[in-house]
Parts: structure tokens; sequence; C-alpha cells
């Protein structure tokens, strides 16, 4: 009890809160350095840290803002580091975690970018990119695992789940039906008073006891700063507004609406409103635009990209920034083709990433209030279960196309043909799988032995 009543002091005291804010800030950029693996993986990553290492925050308020994360276009897992920095410190705070959150990615993409249109495909580049594959493919799975302990925790969640890998693996039904039918099970739930829906209800988590919010830092009550502000939610919208679409307004007005820097603007403007379903719904949709409309890459060089993202710290879509680097590469004009991708690089991050400022900030203090409301809860946690019956969907197709070097489309299914399956990268998913589930060795060593063990392999071969 002495303890949580000092780690409460440390963040509500006035006079103690710039040194709490200060380890705050270092605690978000271990998050981030260790964010590897997509959103299963740095959702889990925030998890342990956040809830079971520092007991900074309960398992319901997690799951909570969770929830509502879920429901916004973009990526959840920088959504959801802003709202809990948000709610522990204020604007100041989820701007520190959501800045810090996308840093150690963009910079290590960035740097990636370059060695990839100056270097090309090297034997070692190739060779670190086949090992880390696999690894983080045992990576994403273990993260899966440790969700969906969390969130499945009886057989009405775990239903939903199932129905929902089913109906996008077998039956590619649209992210956002499956979303809206899972709320609407959720709150009919809810509203019956049905235990199930509570919070996940039944049978209580794989891995250990929840952390209840009555022994965190953070405590049960909302604190001031999160009840709704309409004055303040005006203000902060109002700015980040004009942050991120006054770029976009500018360069349209000078350089004209077939620049390639106003087409990158308005292109990825355009995906922060309408990608619901988090980091893998905003890949499909890039994927089908960058390639096939715009024709900015091609589908190989969208691979690449996508191994880049998933191999270093930060959100999935950090591949956005690969995409724009490489049409302002290749469409600089007089300028440079180098610093052309640099600014191409930075103007895609400002804007897929600013407005996920803009929605937690203008929504967050309202989803907070309404924490309390059984139906609401009800309805996203049942989203919560039908998204880790997703993104284990995705993990499969993740799977099929690292382990197997051909796949065979069965009416809307991609399978794999047995006979091409990529023995090394076999062996190598399942010795990380080993390392990470029988012996819980850390992700950083498993990644780093993975892709020197890839980089051998390639040289040798």
């Amino acid at each position: 009890m002495t303890t949580r009543i000092a780690s409460t002091a440390s963040i509500g005291s006035p006079r103690d809160h710039g040194i709490a804010l200060r380890e705050a800030t270092g605690v978000w950029a271990r998050i981030a350095a260790l964010s590897f693996g997509g959103p299963a993986g740095q959702i889990a990553v925030m998890h342990r840290i956040l809830v079971e290492e520092k007991k900074w925050i309960g398992e319901e308020r997690f799951l909570h803002a969770l929830n509502y994360c879920m429901l916004l276009p973009g990526p959840e897992a920088q959504q959801l580091a802003i709202y809990i920095g948000w709610l522990l410190h204020k604007t100041r705070g989820g701007l520190i975690a959501g800045a810090l959150f996308v840093l150690p990615g963009f910079l290590a993409i960035l740097a990636l970018s370059y060695i990839y249109v100056l270097m090309g495909h090297s034997p070692l580049i190739e060779g670190l990119f086949f090992g880390l594959k696999a690894a983080v493919l045992a990576v994403v799975i273990h993260a899966v695992v440790r969700v969906g302990s969390r969130a499945l925790r009886n057989n009405v969640m775990r239903g939903i789940a199932l129905a929902a890998f089913i109906a996008i693996f077998f039956l590619a039904a649209p992210f956002p039906l499956i979303i809206l039918i899972a709320g609407c099970i959720g709150y009919v739930g809810g509203r019956s008073g049905i235990a199930q829906f509570q919070g996940g209800g039944g049978h209580g988590p794989a891995h250990g006891a929840p952390v209840h919010d009555r022994d965190t830092a953070l405590g049960e009550q909302l604190p001031d700063h999160a009840r709704p502000h309409l004055g303040w939610s005006l203000r902060i919208s109002s700015i980040l507004l004009i942050l991120w679409l006054g770029p976009v307004l500018g360069l349209f007005l000078t350089l004209g609406p077939d620049h390639v820097f106003t087409r990158i603007a308005t292109f990825f403007s355009q995906m922060a409103v309408v990608t619901f379903g988090g980091a893998y719904a905003v890949l499909a949709y890039v994927a089908r635009e960058a390639v096939g409309s715009l024709g900015w890459l091609q589908p190989g060089e969208m691979l690449d990209g996508l191994g880049m993202a998933e191999t270093t710290p930060g959100p999935l879509i950090m591949v956005t920034q690969f995409v724009g680097f490489l049409a302002a590469f290749r469409d600089a004009g007089t300028m440079p083709p180098l610093l052309a991708a640099t600014l191409g690089a930075i103007l895609t991050t400002w804007v897929t990433f600013l407005p996920c400022f803009l929605w937690i900030f203008a929504g967050a203090p309202f989803i907070e209030r309404l924490r309390g409301n059984r139906a609401l809860s009800a309805a996203l946690t049942a989203i919560t279960a039908a998204v880790v019956g997703v993104i284990l969907n995705l993990a499969l197709w993740f799977a099929i196309h690292t382990l197997f070097g051909q796949v065979q489309r069965i009416g809307v299914v991609d399978l794999p043909v047995l006979r091409s399956v990529n023995v090394p990268a076999l062996l190598l998913y399942i010795g990380a799988m080993i390392a990470l589930f029988r012996f819980k060795i850390g992700m950083l060593p498993v990644l780093g032995a993975c892709a020197a063990i890839g980089a051998a392999y390639v040289l040798l071969a």
C-alpha cells in the first residue's frame, strides 16, 4: 500500500510532476526502442512495461484505451501511446509519448532507405533481412498469444475472435464490417447484462493475475485533466488541424496539384482518414494505391519496405515513409534526388502520424468519461476480440509468404505450396519460437541472433 501511495504522489503532485515526466520520457524511449513486430508486438511491449512492470496504469484502463484506438483510422499502437501518455501527464505527456514512439523507426527506415537506393541488393543486406523476417514472424506470433490471453478471457470472446478470423481469411470480409458486427454484438450483450461481455470476464488472463486500477499509480479515479473540457478540445484540435492541413494547402498553392510533394501530402492525408482497422488495414490500402494507381514503386519494392518496417522499431506503417522516399527520389525534378527523397520521407511521416494526435486529444476525454458505461465497454471489448482474430489472420498470411517460395490462391484464400517450403527460413523460425516461448529470451537478442545467422547463411551460400 505504501508503494502505491508514493507512486501516485510522483504523478499527481505538482512539485514532483517534472521528475515524473522525465522518468516517463525515459520509459517511452525504452518502449519505442523495443517496439518490434508490428502492432501486436508493440501493444504487448507497452502492456508489459506500463501495466505489469511499472504499474502506472491498470488492466481495465489499458484495454479501454486500446479498444478506443482500435476504432480510429491509422496506427493503433501509436495512438495507444498518445492516449496513455496524455492520461498520465496531460497534453505534454501525450506529445512526448507519441513523438518518441515514431522517432526510432523514422531514423532507422530513413537510414535503410539510403542504403536501399545507394547499395541495392547486396548479399549482406539480403542475408540480414532473411534472418530478421523469420525472427519477426516468431515475435508476432508471441505477441498475438500475449495480447490474446489478455483480451480473450472467456469462450464468448474466443468465439468472436474465431469468427473474425474465419470471416477475413476464408470469406475476405471487409474489416470495417467485422468491426461493426462485433461492436453490435458486444453492445447488445452489454445491455443484456451478460457477464462474458464485461471486460472480457470469465476465466481471467492466461499469464498471471490482472493488475487492478486501484493498485496502480493512476488509481481508479478520473484525473482532472482527463475530464471533458470543450474549450481545451477545440483549441488543441484547431492547432493540430492547422499543423496537419496547412502544409498540404501550402504545397497545393505553391507547387500545384501534380507535383510529387503535393501528391504525397494529399494521398497520405487521405489515408490518415479512411484507413480504419489499424496498421495492417493501412498497409493494404497503401500497397493497392501506391503500387497500382500511382505507380510510385513495384510490388517487390513494397515487400522490401514492409520488411524494413517489420524489422525496425516503431509503427508498422512506417513503411509509408519508404514509399514517400522512393516516390520523391524518382520524381525529384531539378532537386538532388537524395534531398528530394529525404523531404518526401519527412512529409509522409508528418501527414501520416500528426492526425493521430488529433484523434486522441479530441476524443479521449469523452471516451475516458464513458469508461464506466457497460454497454459501450462491452462493445469495445468485443471489437478487441475481433481484432485479435484479424491479427492472427495477418500473422498467418505473413508466415505463408515468408516460409514458402510459392503460394496458390484458391478462391480468396492464399495457400502455400508445401514443396516450396524454405527450409533454412523454417529452421530459423522454429529456433526463434523455441527461444521466445521455451527459454523466454528477449526480443532483441533473438532478432540479433537470427539476423547474424541469416547473413552468414546467404554469404556462405
